[in-house]
């Protein structure tokens, strides 16, 4: 089957995602980026069944993307914030420790486009994604430019087609 199949045999699917910002600043009110995956994903035709922000935390990360990826109404989970090189920043372990599949061409196209965006300083984001058990995890940057791109350019326009992948 062609890549045009597959998209064509995925366009009638929908994902059930969970949003988690990881953030030692933000809340809710004042999460930008959460706020964008949320709505494009929505706008996407995709339903968001959990939404949190909290501390950037490996222990809290890691129990809140335990049980998240281990329910039976969410296929998806997409977190943004930690993926820096400080010490703060440990989604990227977390992420990667618990993933069964690496997609290591999201984070690497991710940071080719964000390198024609801001140069060389797109070598300091860890994005990252991968499957888990059947679920779809991607661990985006803080910064709501980065988030828009990766959501437009990555995201939303293969999550049908991922999701079909997964779930054979």
């Amino acid at each position: 089957m062609s890549y045009e199949a597959h998209n064509l045999a995925s366009r009638d699917l929908f994902a059930r995602c969970g949003v988690l910002t990881l953030s030692d600043t933000r809340d809710q009110t004042t999460d930008s980026s959460g706020a964008y995956i949320k709505s494009t994903l929505q706008k996407a035709g995709h339903f968001v069944g959990e939404y949190a922000v909290i501390k950037d935390d490996s222990d809290a990360i890691y129990r809140t993307l335990f049980d998240w990826l281990g329910r039976t109404d969410i296929d998806c989970v997409i977190t943004t914030g930690g993926t820096g090189i400080t010490r703060r920043d440990t989604t990227a372990q977390v992420v990667e420790r618990m993933i069964d599949t690496p997609l290591p061409g999201f984070g690497e196209l991710f940071r080719m486009l964000s390198f024609q965006e801001i140069g060389a300083g797109a070598m300091l984001s860890r994005a990252t994604a991968g499957v888990r058990r059947g679920k779809l995890i991607f661990a985006l940057p803080g910064s709501t430019r980065a988030v828009e791109l990766a959501m437009s350019r990555l995201i939303v326009p293969e999550l049908r087609h991922l999701l079909r992948e997964v779930r054979r």
